[in-house]
């Protein structure tokens, strides 16, 4: 008899048919950030996961996320809003997908912010955050560039300068992609040319 959870993910697979299908493999390892609507971690907006190839190639997925939430306090911030994600699936919807493609991988966090948010966005809906191979991209950078400790620190923002990255802050998307490249630099690669975005409707902004 299946349990409880692979029961549920059987049922969510069927919802989560409108997600955006994810990238197939292989791949190296995932880089993921949520955007939130407001001060509640779980509260997720936008789940963006980068994917690294073998060849160092990256695909970028994204997806809004309705949070079906009425408080909004960071719209400002990133720009998403309560309109926005109308129709957008939720995050019982997006989580098999995910469940499926990260299980058994590497998944790299620029900050211990991103699993925090998806471990309350499970909680929320009675589930226990999935056992994913968390890695710390801050970790990796205060390793491989200690002098930018006390000197604009290790944030994506200091990193950006200092590795000439180019991305635009505070989008899932940009960010996740901006977390792999600095393992890439860290391992002394250059991610491949961006690849085509796998984006839900117009979502890239």
């Amino acid at each position: 008899m299946p349990s409880i959870e692979e029961s549920w993910f059987a049922a969510a697979a069927i919802s989560s048919a409108r997600v955006t299908p994810f990238p197939q493999g292989p791949f190296r390892f995932f880089a993921l950030d949520v955007e939130t609507a407001n001060n509640h971690r779980g509260s997720i907006c936008q789940i963006g996961v980068a994917c690294v190839r073998p060849d160092n190639s990256i695909e970028t997925w994204v997806t809004l996320v309705n949070p079906q939430t009425r408080i909004w306090l960071w719209s400002g911030l990133h720009g998403i809003t309560a309109e926005r994600v109308e129709g957008a699936p939720t995050f019982a919807d997006v989580l098999p997908v995910l469940e499926g493609a990260l299980r058994g991988h590497t998944v790299y966090q620029h900050s211990g912010f991103d699993r925090s948010a998806v471990a309350a966005a499970c909680a929320d809906i009675d589930l226990v955050a999935p056992a994913w191979q968390w890695h710390n991209s801050v970790q990796v950078a205060r390793a491989a560039w200690p002098e930018l400790k006390g000197n604009g620190g290790h944030g994506l923002a200091s990193l950006k300068a200092h590795l000439g990255l180019r991305f635009n802050h505070h989008d899932a998307g940009e960010d996740a992609r901006a977390a792999a490249e600095v393992v890439l630099h860290s391992q002394g690669v250059r991610s491949a040319p961006r690849g085509k975005p796998w984006q839900v409707g117009d979502e890239a902004f």
